[in-house]
């Protein structure tokens, strides 16, 4: 599991930048949501890197 954070805003970003962050479960500014660490999801954290934050730490994830 991926912690994944929103530290910069969605508005004026590229609209496939904007679903990759919707696909993600974000939806606010610093909302944290943890998702699998599938190459999907890993592609689209790697596609929005400088609008997120991720911690890959398994121990502190919501269960």
């Amino acid at each position: 599991m991926m912690m994944v954070t929103l530290v910069r805003s969605l508005h004026g970003r590229l609209a496939s930048h904007q679903a990759c962050v919707k696909g993600l479960g974000l939806r606010r500014m610093h909302q944290v949501v943890a998702v699998e660490d599938t190459p999907a999801t890993r592609g689209m954290v790697n596609k929005v890197y400088y609008m997120v934050k991720v911690v890959e730490d398994a121990v502190n994830a919501p269960k």
